[in-house]
């Protein structure tokens, strides 16, 4: 396990490494992955019903609609609802396809995973925002990480970039969230793509 991950609450640990793990494979921003996980925050083997008649199931509340999209591969219900990383992985697959492939903005591409729909999607826009921001710090604080929106950028390290805490939703001012909710665009937070180069191999590229 990655040293500085004991830092974290023990329920969070596994998230944490199964969703840097997922990024890094299926070649997503990592922030974005955590912060949809975090936001998601779904527990092995849950099933919630939406108004709709779908379910969202597992770990990342991976929607059921999508499950015939996994079904032509032999993947089941019960596989994206299983504890372990197997359903980060879905779930960064799904993200891939949307982040690619969608209309919109990377963030409106990666709210797709919660709702196409534009009310729904920029509620979770917003917050989703504002969550990766916080996991771009400290993915900052901890890796090489490179700005995905920079063509040819050169990887940003802690020297270059202070570090930042990673804010609790409770200890966010009540008018950030206020604003989130009404799907309010923020600005200064960027996709982060993690390097296992370290920081005098990254610097010279």
């Amino acid at each position: 396990m990655l040293p500085f991950i004991v830092d974290l609450p023990p329920m969070e640990q596994e998230r944490v490494v199964c969703a840097i793990s997922a990024a890094v494979k299926y070649e997503i921003p990592a922030n974005i992955v955590l912060a949809v996980a975090e936001k998601e925050g779904g527990k092995p083997g849950q099933w919630v019903r939406n108004t709709n008649g779908t379910h969202d199931v597992g770990p990342m509340q991976f929607n059921t609609a999508y499950l015939g999209d996994l079904a032509r591969y032999g993947i089941t219900a019960d596989d994206v609802a299983a504890a372990g990383c197997y359903s980060y992985d879905l779930a960064a697959w799904r993200l891939r396809g949307h982040i690619l492939n969608d209309s919109g903005d990377i963030w409106t591409r990666a709210a797709n995973y919660h709702s196409r729909t534009p009310r729904f999607n920029a509620i979770y826009r917003a917050d989703l925002m504002q969550k990766a921001g916080q996991w771009a710090a400290w993915l900052d604080e901890h890796f090489v990480t490179r700005d995905v929106l920079e063509e040819g950028g050169q990887p940003v390290t802690t020297a270059q970039r202070p570090a930042q805490p990673v804010q609790t939703r409770a200890a966010q001012p009540v008018q950030e969230r206020a604003a989130a909710a009404q799907g309010a665009t923020l600005t200064g937070y960027v996709p982060r793509r993690i390097s296992f180069r370290t920081e005098s191999e990254g610097s010279g590229q």
